[in-house]
């Protein structure tokens, strides 16, 4: 039996107890509260919190409109599932799409009145429910530094080199 050390286990950096117990802590959290925003917004929209975004992305677009590839880009999510999530929004007369006039591949996502109208009458409620899950919860020393913290983590993950995997890219 070879008793020889592995040198790349030697190399691996494990959690510390107190890294884990953050880590678990923000894992536990986050679930929550998707979960909890999810349920807000399916008991008074009928709809997911990725569709709840999606509106709100329109409504603060231009001419409440954008082309899909971008749409996607906000949402951090694939072009698989963001055309599944315009769909649904479609059938609801919440969305429409449209061509683009000078990409003949492009599309264009539009919030219709409807749609508005929906997110009109949701965001009282959302922002209410996100309010008392999470800032509620907080002094405003720790909302800022929980604000600090996210955007550090975020520049991080967010890669500026061309070809990278991203979401929206798929």
């Amino acid at each position: 039996m070879n008793t020889a050390p592995d040198p790349a286990a030697a190399q691996h950096r494990w959690l510390t107890d107190e890294e884990q117990r953050v880590w678990r802590a923000y894992l536990h959290a986050t679930t929550l509260l998707e979960d909890h925003l999810d349920r807000q917004l399916q008991r008074d929209a009928g709809m997911p919190h990725i569709y709840y975004g999606l509106l709100v992305g329109l409504a603060e677009a231009p001419r409440r409109r954008l082309r899909m590839t971008e749409l996607a880009m906000q949402a951090k999510i694939t072009r698989s599932r963001l055309s599944h999530a315009i769909a649904r929004l479609e059938k609801n007369g919440w969305v429409r799409r449209e061509d683009c006039p000078s990409d003949k591949r492009g599309q264009f996502a539009v919030l219709t009145d409807e749609g508005h109208e929906v997110l009109r009458r949701t965001a009282p409620g959302h922002v209410t429910a996100v309010r008392q899950a999470l800032f509620e919860r907080l002094s405003p020393e720790q909302q800022k530094a929980l604000g600090e913290i996210m955007e550090i983590v975020a520049e991080g993950l967010q890669p500026d080199e061309a070809g990278a995997d991203l979401p929206w890219l798929r």
